[in-house]
């Protein structure tokens, strides 16, 4: 793959800076995943120093090599979950890793222990019960957290008595723990759930307002241009349409083209407060390069603007309404397509015309699907381009969008 063709297609998976992404962003969940994993690294971080200090403290001659590779194998998915925690990465997968290798090294405790009896002091690995529990929290869907709450604190029960060779005196000490790990451990589920479900109500609130607002702004812009095209042709169009029919000698005829010109060129300038044809001076290929770099600037894009062939210079009319056009079709891009891979190419041959093609990579659109009244593609860019007897081709699917602007010089 060549240095261009890589760029392109790194520069197609990047959205224009200051549009949205296609589905409406969940910032509050998000933000609240985060705030969720930062108190859980907290905790479980302190826990966690607890229980090595505990272990550490507990080791003796006859620490067996198995219980220091029980230490191992719980404390490395520990700190994977730590820092996936702090860095914001990889917290479901580190999370979910730790929650079930520590119920596996929970349940073989009693096989991996070395004891003559009931042991009065809980070991290290009773510390971490409540992490197991936060760690299925950030990991696992509702319904396993929930089995994850229940029964981690059963289990630590089981081995505890299986510990202590279920004497009388550990049923009773048992039993309290499990109850207090069981409701604490509801308890911070319950919790969980609530703060992700009033973040995942404030997302879908703010999604159906912007929703509406959206949909009032079309219907909106919908029935102004309505509007603007009735009174268009009625005054200008029909105007030019019955000169047209009536004209029976040169003169005429000439008068019925200009009057055809200027009514395409209002048709295209329909958005526009002022609609002009502009002067005919004659603009160079620079001045429009300077011109699209501008607009995007203006329409809050980043985008490459790319100027091959040769310098020359067309009319000016012609020059606005390349331009003009070119503006309508990067809106368009922004706004459909949220600037996926918005790239411009102005090509130049001499005097003799110029071609503008605007590019995107977002999901395209069908031409057919598009209302009779709608101005941004029939009337900003086909019908003003053939004002001034250029061309214009637009070519969309779902790879992207194409539309190439020209005027040569006859």
């Amino acid at each position: 793959m060549s240095a261009d063709a890589a760029l392109r297609e790194a520069w197609g998976r990047i959205p224009s800076p200051g549009t949205a992404d296609t589905a409406f962003e969940r910032f509050t969940g998000k933000r609240m995943e985060r705030i969720l994993a930062t108190v859980v690294a907290i905790g479980s971080a302190i826990l966690g120093a607890q229980a090595l200090i505990s272990a550490i403290g507990g080791m003796t001659d006859r620490t067996s090599g198995v219980q220091i590779l029980l230490l191992v194998v719980v404390y490395v998915p520990l700190v994977g979950m730590l820092i996936a925690c702090a860095i914001g990465r990889g917290v479901r997968v580190t999370g979910g890793a730790f929650a079930i290798v520590y119920v596996v090294a929970l349940a073989t405790w009693p096989f991996v222990l070395e004891s003559d009896g009931a042991k009065e002091n809980q070991p290290w690995i009773f510390f971490l019960v409540n992490v197991g529990v936060v760690a299925a929290l950030l990991a696992f869907p509702i319904w396993a957290q929930l089995v994850w709450a229940l029964g981690v604190p059963l289990v630590y029960g089981y081995v505890r008595l299986v510990e202590g060779e279920f004497t009388a005196t550990f049923w009773t000490t048992t039993a309290f723990d499990v109850s207090f790990t069981i409701i604490l451990g509801l308890v911070i589920i319950a919790l969980g759930w609530m703060f992700r479900s009033v973040a995942a109500g404030v997302d879908d609130a703010r999604g159906k307002a912007v929703a509406s607002y959206a949909s009032a702004a079309a219907a909106a812009a919908a029935e102004e241009e309505r509007v603007a095209m009735a009174a268009l042709m009625h005054d200008s169009v029909l105007a030019a349409l019955l000169a047209a029919e009536r004209a029976d000698s040169d003169r005429a005829r000439d008068l019925a083209v200009a009057m055809a010109r200027e009514a395409l060129t209002r048709l295209a300038n329909t958005e526009a407060a002022v609609a002009q044809e502009g002067s005919d001076d004659p603009v160079g290929t620079a001045l429009i390069v300077a011109e699209l770099r501008r607009a995007l600037s203006e329409l809050g894009a980043d985008a490459i603007v790319e100027e091959r062939g040769s310098a020359g210079l067309i009319p000016g009319k012609a020059a606005r309404a390349i331009v003009l056009a070119a503006r309508q079709a990067i809106g368009n891009a922004i706004a459909h397509a949220q600037g996926r891979g918005l790239h411009i190419v102005a090509e130049g041959n001499g005097d003799e015309g110029v071609t503008v093609t605007v590019i995107d990579t977002g999901p395209g659109f069908d031409m057919a699907t598009i209302g009779e009244d709608r101005l941004g593609i029939r009337a900003s860019i086909l019908a003003r381009m053939a004002a001034v007897a250029g061309h214009a081709t637009i070519d969309s699917d779902s790879t992207g969008t194409r539309v190439v602007l020209g005027w040569e010089r006859t």
